[in-house]
């Protein structure tokens, strides 16, 4: 627990000394979780992050320059990081060595008056579970887990609220405790249990976005650039354009896979599916209109010469780059022309 020394040897100095001894970096090994951190300056924000499900990294794939979830996003935006990265495939943040640590953590980290939390699903837990206790002024949470307390959550069904189990969802921090925080809670209202989770979060600004679903899109979503565009807004400002927030999420309804989770979603009521089918037509329609109209002011050629670029070793992409460039631009000879080969 190298961190928690050194912080308590640091909070015998000076606000000057303590200034002038940064930056500081290191890392820790929790038991089960990895904890990477990085102090640049007591003036900027510190960021807390909690890593979400999807990895099952063990203790012997850590190395000098791995980053656990959210901590090259942090040092890019130049504030300071503490980042928690779970160890295993079924890891809910719940060892007694690393609630000990965030005990005395939280009691070390006076100089820092301004503190973020940002999770997502299982890391939106431990952002929510640890926040009243690390002093958390501002948090943003894509589709959080509450808690796995089965007595607290009966409706969530998932197989992982099973798999949880063995773990203890009594004991202290088992599940939301936001005190005064306060900040943005994203998720989609069309999947019934991440809804009754963000009932759960009465006092962060509810944001939806329809179609985002849980898991299965996530990765989609980030190739969009859709995480990294908000907690960059969230990290720099502590707080969301919800404007340009909502003009960002209307994009995704010219994503034929938004539709398709939507269906998906929506799978058991004709009444929605008809209403999203009529919706679809209408973008379509749209869309169409929108590049008729701004058809002169398109320039393909940058999609064409990547397309060409790479059509010896990556066939399938330039395919799909040129069927793109041959939407915006239908009558290029040359779109055709390559297609047909490369088909």
């Amino acid at each position: 627990m190298k961190l928690l020394y050194w912080l308590d040897d640091w909070l015998s100095q000076t606000p000057e000394q303590q200034q002038t001894s940064l930056p500081f970096a290191g890392s820790d090994l929790l038991g089960d979780v990895f904890v990477k951190y990085h102090f640049i300056d007591t003036n900027k924000p510190l960021l807390f992050t909690f890593s979400p499900a999807g990895t099952n990294l063990q203790e012997q794939d850590l190395h000098e320059d791995f980053n656990p979830w959210g901590y090259k996003l942090a040092r890019s935006q130049q504030v300071n990081i503490i980042s928690f990265q779970h160890l295993g495939r079924s890891n809910w943040f719940r060892s007694r060595n690393l609630i000990f640590f965030i005990e005395q953590l939280a009691e070390l980290l006076g100089p820092f008056k301004c503190r973020l939390g940002y999770g997502l699903s299982r890391g939106g837990f431990g952002v929510g579970a640890f926040a009243n206790l690390l002093k958390l002024d501002q948090v943003l949470l894509f589709h959080p887990v509450s808690t796995k307390n089965k007595a607290k959550v009966p409706w969530d069904q998932r197989s992982s609220t099973d798999i949880a189990q063995k773990f203890d969802w009594l004991g202290d921090y088992h599940d939301v405790d936001l005190g005064h925080a306060k900040g943005y809670i994203i998720y989609d209202p069309t999947n019934p249990t991440d809804r009754q989770h963000a009932k759960r979060y009465p006092q962060l600004n509810h944001l939806r976005v329809y179609g985002m679903g849980h898991g299965t899109h996530a990765t989609y979503l980030t190739k969009f650039g859709f995480y990294k565009q908000v907690a960059v807004d969230f990290i720099a400002n502590q707080q969301i354009d919800v404007a340009a927030f909502r003009q960002q999420t209307r994009t995704l309804r010219f994503k034929e896979d938004y539709y398709k989770k939507l269906n998906k979603a929506n799978a058991q009521s004709a009444h929605r599916l008809s209403l999203l089918s009529k919706a679809h037509q209408i973008l379509l329609e749209e869309k169409a209109q929108h590049i008729q109209d701004h058809q002169a002011q398109i320039d393909v050629q940058p999609l064409v010469d990547i397309a060409l670029k790479h059509e010896q070793d990556n066939p399938q992409d330039a395919i799909q780059l040129l069927e793109v460039a041959q939407q915006l631009s239908p009558e290029d000879p040359l779109i055709d022309h390559k297609l047909k080969q490369l088909k």
